[in-house]
């Protein structure tokens, strides 16, 4: 059934639901197109095809479970999130043979849901990019343009969706991590509020930054999926028990935006902004104002020191989780080695790529003695007074929108070997994470120079995903809707 992987994963699911088409029928169209377009795309890391197909079948069997609201949707996982028997790599060679014996609380989720999981998506090497060119094993190329960068590190799952290979997935966000890809393939990505979806079974990379969130090909299909993945779970302990909303009950209810304020703030549409992408995105906002919605200034002043605070943060508690890899009770070892410590250094080394070394070198110099004080106590203090710009603008404003990311998707290769400038291209999206606040991508147009995909950033306080959703649910309908791919 060709034509199935061009559904939307509610038009997919409502179809499962009365008995249209069979769950095998879903998984074996995603398995054939997976087959077509992943020589060219790079997106998966692995496939469990078979696994997948009798899963189906024995679901068909029992048929259709009205409990389930993805029942035999079929999904993929970015390859940071723990897989019950499934290798679980992170992109990385430390990790090539690692096969967990549980579940992420997020897969479980998806699980629990009905949905059945296809494939683990490539990624940035323990989510460390921007890019997804720095995986140990593949680079994914952009199912718009096959020469550019799917963006990262979530890059593998927003090709995976763009691409019609699944019908919806799970990322990470930890600096941007679902947003800019989301941007860069013109999907729906939702990174929602620190504490609201279980980091339980996620492989860390900066602890109080990490969290996993849904990908998709419509602000609804986000919606479902983060319904199956919210809540409290007593496994984690950054985990918040406070009740989850109906987010689909939250789109329909709103028809316009009468009454909303959003609010524009300065740091995000001034220097630096392409034309295209600065064109895309006011025309969005300017149809937000055409359905009711006031537009307000703000000012976000302490975002020039974001930039800096996050990347010591992040570095420094990536130096700290990854410590555990070091050879001795699980991942890659150096059997050669015949001393604990050339063991340790040479196991380590194979295992790790460069971009993920960088990082653990900066985040060990920064927490060292006399220097702890210079750089990551004062990165702390000033992370506070990021939160705080978002608390004093969400006094004046509901929601604060703006761009993803400064510009379109780049070429591969284009500044790999530049980390800095890569760096720098996430300035309109880390100081979310600082903050732990709720954030979204919508595309809302194709740039006029590059017709790359250009998305609109929407930013919420705390736990309101369910007024992000709903306002993105009502510039969805505005906007004209982005073709397919054009790349495959």
């Amino acid at each position: 059934m060709p034509d199935l992987i061009h559904k939307s994963l509610l038009e997919l699911r409502d179809a499962l639901a009365v008995g249209e088409v069979s769950a095998e029928d879903a998984v074996s169209a995603c398995l054939t197109h997976i087959a077509a377009t992943e020589p060219q795309l790079n997106a998966l890391i692995s496939v469990q095809g078979e696994q997948a197909l009798a899963q189906a079948r024995a679901m068909d069997a029992q048929g259709p479970d009205a409990s389930q609201p993805l029942w035999g949707v079929p999904l993929t996982v970015k390859d940071i999130l723990c897989t019950k028997g499934v290798t679980t790599t992170c992109a990385s060679k430390i990790l090539e043979d690692f096969v967990p014996f549980y579940d992420a609380t997020a897969v479980q989720g998806l699980k629990k849901a009905g949905a059945i999981i296809i494939a683990k998506a490539n990624m940035d090497e323990f989510a460390m990019g921007s890019s997804t060119e720095n995986s140990a094993f593949k680079t994914t190329a952009n199912p718009w343009d096959l020469s550019k960068v799917p963006g990262g590190s979530s890059g593998g799952s927003a090709a995976s969706v763009a691409a019609r290979q699944c019908f919806g997935t799970l990322g990470t966000d930890t600096g941007g991590s679902i947003r800019q890809p989301a941007s860069f393939c013109g999907c729906v990505g939702l990174k929602p509020t620190y504490g609201r979806v279980s980091r339980y079974g996620c492989v860390a990379y900066a602890s109080s930054l990490d969290q996993i969130s849904p990908l998709g090909r419509s602000v609804r299909d986000v919606a479902a999926l983060l319904q199956a993945i919210a809540g409290f779970d007593p496994k984690d302990s950054t985990s918040v028990d406070r009740p989850v909303p109906d987010y689909a009950a939250a789109i329909e209810a709103k028809s316009d935006l009468t009454g909303l304020r959003i609010g524009l703030p300065e740091e995000y549409w001034g220097e630096g902004l392409d034309t295209e992408v600065a064109s895309a995105c006011r025309l969005a906002v300017d149809k937000a104002a055409g359905l009711g919605a006031t537009i307000v200034p703000v000012t976000l002043p302490n975002t020039k020191y974001a930039i800096a605070t996050y990347y010591i943060v992040a570095m420094a508690e990536a130096s700290s989780n990854l410590a555990r890899f070091d050879g001795v009770r699980y991942g890659l070892r150096d059997k050669d080695a015949d001393e604990l410590i050339e063991m340790y250094t040479s196991s380590r080394s194979k295992g790790f790529g460069d971009e993920v070394q960088r990082r653990i070198m900066l985040g060990t110099y920064v927490l060292s003695a006399g220097y702890y004080d210079a750089y990551y106590r004062k990165a702390a203090q000033v992370r506070r007074l990021v939160r705080q710009d978002f608390l004093d603008a969400f006094a004046k404003c509901d929601v604060i929108a703006g761009p993803a990311s400064p510009i379109t998707a780049w070429g591969i290769g284009e500044i790999s070997n530049d980390p800095l400038k890569m760096y720098l291209l996430d300035i309109f999206t880390i100081s979310l994470n600082l903050a732990g606040l709720p954030g979204m991508s919508l595309p809302v147009g194709l740039g006029a120079d590059s017709g790359m995909p250009v998305g609109l950033q929407l930013l919420g306080p705390a736990f309101a995903e369910a007024e992000l959703l709903a306002t993105a649910g009502v510039l969805e309908a505005a906007c004209p809707p982005l073709p397919e791919p054009t790349g495959l």
